[in-house]
């Protein structure tokens, strides 16, 4: 049997639903793939172990897809502030008082409410899930997985694994790092492996809910804390982030709860709060990853698909936000000129926006891993008068601030120069 659509899309994960919201909602007929089932959320249970911080910028798209409102019925945590400073002990430490060079991002600086807001992936997913499926031009195909993709100059067919054909004007990539789509549309990708994994904890302590997020740096890798909701009895939930080698990490899952409590009170920054109880405990490789081209003829990548990133400042999703807001801007366009949706020139204008924009959180992640995660003493002065400079400069730190937030497009100019520099990244 074959059906046929506007556009397919493949990976119904945070931003291919997003964007199968975006397209409904303008009146696109959407086929959308996703080898697993809706996605689901229970109140009663613990939180979900994958959780992102997205963006002001995020939040205002959510809202346009009708998908924020529900996702803050649900569970979202707000923050209104984000701290950084270096914990590496180095004989260079002691001519400078503990933390001296932290640095704090304050949304009251800002005039804003808040930075934004830590939110469990289920439940953005299903937010947008919800959105996706309420519109009527929305057909999902649950449970399959696309075994072959045709990309002719008329049309792209996606074959999915009971047999059915699904066409479309274009066919998009939103299935992740590991993109099926990209790899039978032919698209290779630049990708480095970072020598640090990832280790996400989810835990309880004493104390409120609290209004900020932060990271301590060490030369083995970052260790951060994000609040997430209230546990009751006076406790809260957070997410703990513990950046470290692959063997140190799998030493550390391998731990009793109880010991691995202790050790993440020992070796985490003074900032943490008592912990009292360990949920869920995972961890995964980190790599920087960039899709060559992120279109060939009729197929077109978003997302993960397209480029992945140093987790350091969670903001993976929000990039794949941006890419779906920008995709969905011009295939309205292309239809309300009435040209074909993968008119070559229109998706040029995708990537001439999207490409750059991409590279350059990639180069802000990059120089804050290079500068890090090292003892190298001129370095280890270097990112402390560079984070005391910061702190003494509030313009400069509102800067950074507003681009996080999706708020300024543009990262301030000696950050985007220090980063340029980095090695290994011309490629990108």
């Amino acid at each position: 049997m074959t059906q046929a659509f506007d556009v397919v899309i493949v990976g119904a994960g945070m931003v291919g639903a997003a964007l199968a919201a975006g397209l409904g909602r303008s009146g696109f007929r959407v086929g959308l793939v996703d080898q697993g089932g809706a996605p689901s959320f229970d109140a009663a249970q613990p939180p979900d172990i994958r959780v992102s911080a997205l963006s002001a910028g995020s939040e205002r798209y959510l809202t346009e897809l009708g998908a924020w409102q529900e996702i803050l019925a649900m569970r979202a945590t707000p923050y209104t502030r984000l701290a950084v400073w270096d914990e590496t002990d180095h004989p260079l430490s002691s001519l400078l008082p503990h933390k001296i060079a932290e640095v704090v991002f304050d949304a009251h600086n800002l005039s804003a409410s808040h930075l934004g807001h830590i939110v469990e992936n289920q439940v953005t997913q299903l937010a947008l899930w919800n959105c996706a499926s309420a519109q009527s031009t929305v057909t999902q195909f649950t449970g399959h997985a696309v075994t072959s993709l045709t990309n002719n100059e008329d049309k792209a067919t996606v074959t999915l694994n009971d047999g059915t054909e699904l066409t479309g004007e274009l066919v998009v990539g939103a299935d992740g790092a590991n993109s099926g789509i990209r790899s039978m549309a032919g698209i290779g990708v630049t990708r480095d492996q970072y020598q640090q994994q990832a280790m996400v904890i989810s835990v309880r302590y004493q104390g409120p809910v609290q209004d900020i997020t932060w990271q301590g740096f060490y030369p083995s890798g970052p260790r951060a804390f994000l609040p997430l909701y209230s546990a009751g009895n006076n406790e809260s939930w957070a997410s703990l982030v513990w950046y470290d080698s692959p063997e140190q990490l799998a030493r550390l899952k391998s731990l009793d709860n109880s010991v691995l409590m202790a050790e993440i009170q020992n070796a985490f920054p003074s900032d943490l709060p008592l912990l009292t109880h360990i949920d869920a405990k995972a961890s995964f490789p980190i790599a920087r990853q960039h899709a060559r081209h992120y279109v060939n003829n009729r197929v077109v990548l978003v997302g993960d698909a397209a480029h992945t990133i140093n987790p350091l400042a969670g903001q993976g999703v929000n990039l794949g936000f941006q890419d779906a807001r920008c995709l969905q801007s011009v295939l309205r366009e292309a239809r309300r000129a009435g040209s074909d949706l993968a008119n070559p020139g229109r998706l040029a204008e995708y990537e001439r926006h999207r490409r750059p924009a991409n590279r350059r959180m990639m180069l802000a992640m990059d120089l804050f891993y290079h500068l890090f995660s090292n003892r190298t003493p001129p370095l280890h002065l270097l990112r402390n008068l560079g984070l005391g400079a910061a702190k003494a400069m509030p313009f400069a730190r509102n800067r950074v601030a507003k681009y996080a937030m999706g708020i300024d497009d543009e990262l301030p100019p000696v950050i985007r120069q220090l980063a340029e520099r980095l090695p290994g990244l011309k490629q990108l």
